[in-house]
């Protein structure tokens, strides 16, 4: 599966859209990741315990979305798109979308 933030394919033509598809995910913190980003927060330094947690988030969003474009028959992703936000203290939702479509048969 293709999957551009692009809203096109060098090389390939769209044969036509099939829809907006998109993955998200909530995750909260975890009390022992937060207490060691506490202390980074004191000390400074590269808070990876949470870079870790959006990252999977990430991923987690990216599957979902893969999987919904793949059950349109999709060969590709464009205009994709991210977005995050606290849902409360200590929650955050990860979004991911974009528009799925079938690619025209270059052979």
């Amino acid at each position: 599966m293709i999957m551009v933030t692009t809203e096109t394919l060098p090389g390939h033509e769209i044969e036509k859209p099939l829809g907006i598809v998109k993955g998200n995910t909530v995750r909260a913190r975890h009390l022992g990741k937060d207490f060691v980003g506490g202390l980074r927060q004191i000390v400074g330094g590269k808070m990876k315990e949470y870079e870790e947690m959006f990252l999977e988030a990430r991923d987690y969003a990216e599957h979902e979305m893969r999987g919904k474009a793949q059950e349109l028959g999709a060969d590709a992703i464009v205009g994709i798109r991210y977005s995050s936000s606290s849902i409360m203290n200590g929650t955050s939702e990860v979004m991911v979308y974009g528009t799925a479509v079938k690619l025209k048969n270059n052979g």
